[in-house]
């Protein structure tokens, strides 16, 4: 179940219930997820692991997951033609 910060605002009792009944509530803001209401489970209070959070915001709302690791970056370092300023030097120009 999706629920806007406003709505979830406006109705926090029914989320929570609903949450307690073990249906999961995905927040959203601006329609993009941005947190997941969960049933903690009666086992002493123990917390579900990250891996399992994360596993049903993805089933609940389509988030997709990152696969770790740095982005690969450029191919080939871009070249600056002579004459021309560095980003640098543009950037320093800029702020005066």
């Amino acid at each position: 179940m999706n629920v806007s910060v406003r709505d979830l605002k406006a109705k926090l009792s029914h989320y929570l219930k609903e949450a307690h009944a073990g249906q999961d509530v995905v927040v959203t803001s601006r329609g993009r997820p941005v947190a997941c209401l969960v049933t903690l489970p009666d086992n002493g209070g123990e917390k579900p692991s990250g891996e399992e959070l994360l596993r049903r915001l993805k089933l609940l709302s389509g988030v997709r997951l990152g696969e770790g690791g740095k982005p690969l970056g450029a191919k080939r370092p871009i070249r600056i033609r002579s004459g021309q300023k560095s980003l640098a030097e543009t950037v320093l120009e800029d702020r005066g």
